[in-house]
Formats: C-alpha cells, structure tokens, sequence
C-alpha cells in the first residue's frame, strides 16, 4: 500500500513537544528525560500509535518511546497524543537502521515489532526488523533479561523471523500461528493492522525472542 504523504507533516513533527527532536543526546540517559529509573518499552514502527498510547495508559510505572520513520503517519499519532496526559510516552521521527546511536548498552527492557514490513524480495531481507542484522542491534542496547515480541499476519514473514532467531541464538517463547484463539491471547493489545487483519479471517502470529 502507498503511503500517502501530508504536505507540511515534517515540519508541524519537528516543532511537536512529544516528540524528541535530537535522540541521540539522551543516548545512556533516556531516564533523565522520563526523570525516573522505570523501565524502557520501544516500538519501533509504531504507525499511528494506538498499541503504544495503550499500553502507556495501562502502565503508567513504563516509560515508552515509539519510533516512526515516516512523518505523515507519525502525524497521526500526535493527533491523538494532543488528547490524553500521558508522562511516560514520547515519540521519534527515525530509522531503526541507527538504534544503536540513541539507545546505549542495556538501556532497553523491551522491543515491540508489530506488523512490519515484510520486504518480500530475498535481496532485501536484512532490511527486515527481525533479521540477524537488525537482531544485532537489539542485543546490544537490550538488557540481558529483556525481550523482542513480534506480532504479524505475514505467515512467510514469521517463518523466516522464527529462523532468524534461532540461528542467531536467541532463544523463544509464546510462538503461536494463532494469537487469538491460543493460550497467550490474554492482555493482548491490539494494533490498528491487527484489527484490520483479524476481520478479514488472517491469524495472527506472535513470538517473543529472548537471550
């Protein structure tokens, strides 16, 4: 699906308070900007940010940070983001592709990747969230106990993220290519794609990677 560029997005993100303009100067001090020690939870591709504004909702002892490359969408997460008081949410306009250059040696308790692009040619699989290239990213700046939980539709997607994992070394839990109607649907937040998918009939596939 094309994505449909909003003139004047750029810049209305470059000028919103919720969203950190220079990450890479709270690199190893992302607890400063939060002005607490809790936890650090990331979604990398979060769209338009329904999934991240409800888990910093429901725990607000969490800080999240959600990262979106493109401005068009992460508009529409502001615009929802001007509606609740939330301390414990801010966002980026970034390539995950550079992580390691805002988020330092196990500053991250965990990641969430939901329905990412699955770039379907072979030559452009270590463009994927969950291949090893970006594996090894994760296990830099993620904390020895923490987690990757990746949810899509994408059966060839999953597939090829479950292998990755494993010849990688990192270990899994809670694979399942049914999230909904399996053991592990409880506290399941849904994403806007997830809602999408789940009507049309697709399962949805979920697994949490983990050293």
């Amino acid at each position: 699906m094309r994505l449909r560029n909003i003139s004047g997005s750029r810049e209305i993100v470059a000028q919103d308070e919720h969203v950190i303009q220079e990450p890479e100067q709270y690199k190893g001090k992302w607890n400063n900007l939060f002005q607490n020690n809790n936890p650090i939870h990331v979604e990398i591709g979060m769209g338009k940010g329904k999934f991240i504004m409800q888990l910093a909702q429901r725990n607000p002892n969490i800080n999240y940070i959600g990262i979106e490359k493109y401005s068009s969408v992460l508009l529409r997460a502001l615009e929802k983001r001007r509606e609740v008081e939330l301390n414990n949410l801010f966002f980026i306009r970034f390539d995950a592709e550079y992580l390691n250059n805002i988020f330092d040696t196990e500053e991250i308790s965990r990641i969430y990747l939901n329905f990412s692009d699955p770039w379907p040619k072979d030559r452009h699989a270590k463009r994927r969230l969950t291949s090893r290239e970006f594996l090894s990213k994760y296990n830099l700046c993620l904390k020895q106990e923490g987690e990757v939980i990746f949810k899509t539709d994408n059966r060839m997607l999953f597939d090829f993220s479950v292998e990755e994992a494993k010849e990688t070394g990192w270990k899994l839990r809670n694979v399942t290519y049914d999230l909904h109607n399996s053991e592990f649907v409880e506290g399941n937040v849904m994403t806007e794609y997830e809602e999408k998918f789940s009507a049309m009939g697709n399962p949805i596939h979920q697994m949490i990677a983990y050293r």
